[in-house]
């Protein structure tokens, strides 16, 4: 006869009414991050558990870049939190790569002798095919000249467990709004307009590869803890008004450093009017004011995109977990900027600079008050920032209506899809139709004129002229390489009503334009669809997924190439204080990472270290004389190229500083800025201040970046000195070093010099490099 435990039975009772009752955990439900990466999870289990933890430790309402940085912690029990001060150690849920910077991002991380990365990883191609003729011819000659570096990658990404999106898939931030971007995520990009993914609420930072390598390795990545500036928005867009114009006026008011170590938050009842294309624009071009990123939380705009771009999981998934993907009531900002949408009224920004932001309705008068060229040569849509199907649709509106008149361009008017999706359904939807009737022609789906891969004809080098884009970026010579071009930068709207006006002065708004039949008539108001109405078309296959086997894959890299180089390890730190070390160059003004390392036709040496060096600090302007890419050889005395100025003192065993003023290395991401002058022997980069990105990424290449303690220092440097570094043998965190200046007549300054190293980065610093450092470790 069976007899049973009476309380073995009570017990099991108790323990199913548990069961029962248990709350669900928001991780027992699985969502992928992207239908392209099956058994990879979104995992707001993570956040969920980190925030539990972290609110207990510092007992205050968080804002949502904190929730989502906090919630990515890698030890949220221990983690220093003060924001602006200490450092994060934090698990990024993705890298993406642009082919450019992918080639030393993946050089980097085959040294590192891993089998696979350890997040998902995508590499896009969009930064080496030039805009020349239009779209097809342009992309087919890409191919052609490329082939050599798109095979290292097609190889190199499917040796190591990459997604990988061929040449005419679209521009990577587009491609990651599409496909991978999530509310919540934390993603790292080799791109500074990584950002673009903020608009569906992720937090996405723009790094150098360097800092991609050490994620894919499985090695936290490390931010200096940001501040938070709150942008409240209330009122409406609506009318000529778009997102752009919010970014534009934030630029205007932020300048192009004011965002520098901090996260923007925008908020507010004002989002609701804002598509989610138009968000990640917002966000795209928060790279002009030095932000870390920008973001906007969840809402059911991010919800319809979602929905629209099939990952209506990923929309209810956020939904669930939206108390995690908004800011606590009451969170408290460094810094708010309040913004009524219904009052903003259309930018232009420039020239020469993102952040001159003037009204339309001012334009006018600045164009003449500062003898601006008035005839507009070219006017530009598109790009990573500007080319979403909302974007599209209301400039053909204007283009349509054009040819109702009759009207053709009188500037020369381009195009640039963001996707191949984009371009497959406006080609559908007739806007591509309408462009070109018009005169306008449509682009390859890359990057193209934005980051001066423009094979510009219509105007000499040198000749004054004017041109208008829907870009993000516009410094001299970004474009075209012709410094003397005066590049403004506006609405997809603003951009596409004046190419039919060819003249800087028109203002769609409130002027009139002739039609073919004498008459005069007023543009009306842009208008188009948020989300294409018959759904996407997703044009052409252009995704290669990493294959099963990837044992018998060998990358391609010829020993003989000159435009794929394997990397050699930089030599460690010696152990002394450096002295006698020349000034390489005094850099005079602003000095972009375009001024280090210089894009256009240089883009095709990005894997070739050693070539991309000829390049180096070209563009900077040498205080001594006021040219660009000539200093003296404190050597020998003679005057020379910045590159073979400084390969000179290298291959003498000479180390250099630069000397440079604010904002030292603002602009793109690339970390070929800070390679260059360590492979060229420099040993310190000592500024006013410096931008986020390349801060990190000299650290990260073992060089020096040290700034003035007092900025008014930089006035006691003479190109002709030479210099001791004294402290290094003591070097710490938060311990000030000394500069020794010998100056030509023999008086002698000491002038400390501040840093911003941690432990960590000064064992980087020892080692040689951050790489050198993780060999090592690994070995």
């Amino acid at each position: 006869m069976l007899t049973v435990d009476k309380r073995a039975v009570a017990m099991a009772h108790s323990l199913r009414r548990l069961m029962a009752t248990a709350a669900p955990r928001i991780g027992d439900t699985k969502v992928q991050m992207s239908l392209l990466e099956p058994g990879k999870y979104i995992n707001y289990q993570r956040i969920e558990d980190n925030l539990a933890i972290v609110r207990k430790r510092l007992n205050r309402p968080l804002t949502l870049s904190e929730k989502i940085l906090y919630g990515h912690l890698d030890d949220p029990h221990h983690q220093e939190i003060e924001r602006g001060k200490t450092y994060l150690k934090l698990r990024p849920d993705r890298v993406a790569c642009q082919d450019a910077t992918a080639q030393m991002a993946l050089l980097q991380f085959m040294s590192a002798g891993m089998p696979t990365t350890a997040v998902p990883t995508t590499v896009h191609c969009d930064h080496l095919i030039e805009a020349q003729v239009g779209g097809a011819q342009d992309l087919a000659r890409a191919i052609d000249i490329n082939k050599e570096v798109y095979d290292f990658l097609a190889t190199a990404t499917a040796k190591y467990g990459i997604g990988f999106w061929k040449p005419g898939s679209g521009i990577i931030h587009q491609i990651i709004l599409e496909n991978y971007a999530f509310p919540g995520g934390l993603m790292i990009g080799t791109d500074s307009h990584t950002p673009n993914a903020g608009g569906l609420g992720m937090v996405a930072c723009g790094v150098g590869g360097a800092d991609a390598v050490d994620v894919m390795a499985n090695i936290p990545w490390e931010l200096k803890c940001p501040k938070a500036i709150g942008v409240r928005l209330t009122g409406k867009i609506g009318g000529w008004t778009t997102p752009k114009d919010v970014i534009l006026k934030v630029a205007g008011i932020l300048t192009v450093k004011g965002g520098t170590g901090a996260i923007v938050e925008y908020t507010g009842p004002g989002v609701e009017s804002l598509s989610c294309t138009g968000m990640a624009t917002i966000c795209n071009m928060g790279a002009e004011i030095g932000a870390t990123t920008s973001l906007f939380p969840f809402n059911s705009r991010m919800a319809d995109y979602l929905n629209a771009t099939k990952r209506p999981e990923i929309a209810k998934y956020a939904q669930s977990f939206a108390h995690n993907l908004t800011p606590d009531a009451g969170a408290e900002y460094d810094q708010v900027i309040e913004i009524n949408l219904s009052e903003l009224e259309p930018h232009i920004n420039g020239p020469f600079t993102p952040d001159l932001a003037t009204p339309l309705s001012q334009f006018k008068d600045a164009v003449k008050a500062n003898k601006w060229p008035e005839e507009l040569k070219v006017a530009l849509i598109g790009s990573c920032t500007n080319s979403s199907y909302e974007d599209m649709s209301r400039s053909a509106s204007i283009a349509k209506e054009a040819i109702d008149h009759g009207l053709s361009v009188k500037s020369k008017f381009t195009i640039t899809p963001g996707s191949e999706q984009v371009r497959a359904t406006i080609e559908r939807d007739g806007q591509i139709a309408a462009f070109e009737k018009v005169g306008g022609v449509v682009l390859a789906n890359a990057c193209g004129p934005c980051i001066g891969q423009w094979d510009r004809r219509d105007v000499k080098k040198g000749e004054v002229n004017s041109i208008i884009t829907s870009y993000n970026r516009n410094f001299t010579g970004r474009n075209d390489a012709n410094p003397a071009t005066h590049a403004f930068v506006a609405s997809p709207d603003i951009v596409t009503a004046m190419a039919f006006a060819g003249d800087l002065t028109f203002n769609p708004v409130t002027d009139t334009l002739k039609g073919a039949d004498g008459k005069e008539f007023k543009f009306s108001d842009p208008t188009g669809h948020e989300l294409p109405p018959r759904g996407y078309d997703p044009g052409e296959n252009t995704f290669q997924p990493p294959p099963e086997d990837r044992a018998s894959v060998n990358v391609a890299v010829d020993p003989k190439s000159d435009r794929l180089q394997l990397l050699k390890p930089f030599k460690p730190w010696n152990g002394e204080d450096p002295k006698n070390m020349p000034v390489l160059i005094k850099v005079k003004g602003k000095c972009t990472t375009d001024h280090i390392s210089a894009g256009g036709p240089w883009l095709k040496y990005r894997g070739h270290l050693q070539n991309i060096s000829q390049n180096c600090l070209i563009g900077a302007i040498n205080e001594v004389n006021g040219e660009a890419n000539k200093v003296q050889n404190l050597e020998t005395g003679e005057w020379g190229a910045v590159p073979a100025t400084a390969a000179y003192y290298r291959d003498r065993g000479i180390p250099w500083v630069v000397i440079g003023d604010s904002n030292y290395g603002e602009g793109s991401s690339r970390e070929h800025a800070a390679l260059e002058p360590r492979y060229l022997g420099g040993m310190a980069i000592i500024v006013r201040s410096f931008a986020r990105i390349h801060e990190t990424n000299l650290k990260k290449q073992g060089m020096l970046a040290l700034t003035f303690v007092d900025p008014a220092d930089y006035e006691k440097i003479r190109g002709d000195d030479r210099v001791d570094i004294e402290g290094l043998k003591t070097f710490a965190e938060g311990k000030n070093l000394t500069l020794i200046v010998h100056h030509k007549d023999g008086q002698v300054d000491r002038i400390p010099l501040a840093h911003s190293f941690n432990q960590g980065q000064i064992e980087w610093f020892k080692a040689g490099s951050a790489l050198n450092l993780m060999a090592a470790k690994a070995n």
